[in-house]
């Protein structure tokens, strides 16, 4: 079964908006546990805009599921991910300032870079995991770097599912079987949504895990992260 892995940097987005500690991170990553997400996954930047360092530090006392922190490995990352020692390490691209992650690695170009940090990761016992978007030759490199699995960049599939679903998803499957053929596991992740995550399931059903977050944040809005969740869990069966 495909594991859901709640990533609740929006909920710490809330909070800065305001300063103080409303909505409270940590108390969200318990409940979406308790709700029935088998992850929860961050992204610390480093100008800390929504999860900071010590919200790092705290929910690693707390996450009972698999911990997932994704980031650009820099020193900083990466000093941080020897500290916490999370389930996951998810290694992206993108540079400080950028908005949100939107492309994936380059990875035959970043071979000998991405080669120790999965080493690296090794060696702590983090499972390793890269960002990449469906070109096989990046997934290819990310096998020979190492990583234990990949994580498909999947906002071109949520751009073009409502177009034609069937040629939004023909790329990903065929980039997924290829990852599994190569020893890689296969994560997925970016605008994932109640409206096009069941039919990638469908056609990638041996998918590992898919990371969520603002689309789940803001259906909890109406739903409530409760039922929102169960939601989300019910189309990865």
């Amino acid at each position: 079964m495909t594991k859901l892995s709640v990533n609740i940097n929006k909920i710490a987005t809330i909070r800065n908006a305001r300063g103080g500690d409303v909505p409270n991170v940590v108390r969200v990553a318990i409940d979406c546990e308790r709700f029935g997400a088998e992850g929860i996954t961050v992204h610390p930047r480093p100008d800390e805009r929504h999860i900071t360092t010590q919200d790092v530090y705290d929910l690693k006392k707390v996450v009972q599921t698999e911990f997932n922190i994704e980031g650009y490995p820099d020193t900083r990352y990466m000093k941080l991910i020897e500290d916490v020692r999370p389930e996951q390490a998810t290694l992206v691209p993108d540079p400080p300032g950028v908005l949100t992650s939107n492309a994936g690695w380059e990875t035959k170009k970043q071979l000998e870079l991405l080669s120790d940090l999965a080493q690296q990761l090794k060696q702590l016992n983090i499972r390793s995991s890269v960002f990449v978007d469906t070109n096989l030759e990046n997934i290819e490199f990310a096998a020979k770097a190492g990583f234990d699995r990949i994580e498909l960049y999947t906002g071109p599939y949520a751009e073009q599912y409502a177009e034609n679903p069937d040629r939004a998803v023909d790329l990903y499957v065929k980039a997924a079987v290829f990852a599994k053929e190569v020893g890689l596991g296969v994560n997925a992740g970016h605008d994932l949504s109640l409206e096009n995550l069941k039919f990638l399931k469908s056609k990638i059903p041996f998918m590992d895990e898919v990371s969520i977050g603002h689309a789940l944040i803001s259906d909890a809005l109406y739903l409530g992260l409760e039922n929102t969740i169960q939601r989300y869990k019910f189309l990865l069966k």
